[in-house]
């Protein structure tokens, strides 16, 4: 496979903090369309991967290539610009505004001052909330303050938000932390739908939730890459079960 089927391209990653290594020389392949996985236990280095694609954190060694752009080279905001985004664990929306306007506000044309000093809600954008917001199941609570949301709900609202700004690498870290039996499997449908004309790379702790989205999985140990392939792959390996499965 060559390097253009890949949306995400890590190579050689590693980051050191004070002479720790908590990247140790990771690559992993992203797939264009597909739903990409890394699990491992805590302490692994897989937040700490997250950092690095988005431009938090800086390597000290590798590559991050995300189509034509080399993202170890960016900023953070040039990499959302680039179609690069990011949900955190802890749910970031607008507590105050409404479904509606924390929609809005994505929407790549309300993005920074002179797209916000310029932005007009015509039919398009209302067209594309009302898409976007029956796509993450809150197409009834379009008027309801984000702070009113359950915990699931404002997880699916910040995918929207990463949906409308037409992003088209899309990083989750722990999406259903926190939800009830329900949610979580609406939300492997959600993944599912939109992995068809986007990537996305997933950190995540439910292997339940694995099972059913992961097209690949990476096993991260000790900032090391310990197995990849198919879940069912990486559950049959003897090392994965023994540092992480197994407890």
């Amino acid at each position: 496979m060559s390097s253009t089927d890949y949306a995400l391209y890590i190579e050689n990653l590693t980051v050191s903090f004070d002479g720790f290594k908590a990247v140790d020389d990771v690559s992993i392949y992203v797939e264009k369309g597909t739903v990409h996985v890394v699990i491992g236990p805590n302490g692994a280095g897989k937040t700490t991967l997250l950092d690095l694609v988005c431009g938090k954190t800086k390597p000290t060694a590798g590559k991050i290539k995300f189509d034509d752009y080399d993202l170890t080279t960016m900023h953070e905001q040039d990499i959302v610009q680039a179609g690069v985004g990011r949900k955190f664990q802890t749910p970031s929306i607008y507590p105050s505004l409404t479904v509606f306007e924390n929609l809005e506000v994505s929407y790549p044309k309300g993005r920074g001052v002179w797209g916000a000093l310029g932005f007009k809600r015509d039919q398009e954008v209302i067209d594309r909330i009302h898409e976007v917001a029956d796509m993450i199941y809150l197409s009834d609570k379009l008027q309801t303050p984000g702070e009113l949301l359950s915990h699931g709900q404002k997880q699916w609202l910040e995918i929207g938000m990463l949906l409308i700004a037409d992003l088209q690498m899309i990083l989750l870290d722990e999406p259903v932390a926190g939800m009830s039996v329900v949610e979580r499997k609406q939300t492997a449908d959600l993944l599912r739908k939109i992995s068809q004309n986007r990537s996305i790379l997933v950190i995540e702790h439910d292997m339940n939730f694995v099972r059913e989205i992961a097209h690949r999985v990476n096993v991260m140990h000790q900032g090391k890459v310990i197995a990849e392939g198919s879940m069912e792959t990486v559950e049959k390996n003897e090392k994965v079960i023994e540092v992480y499965l197994g407890h």
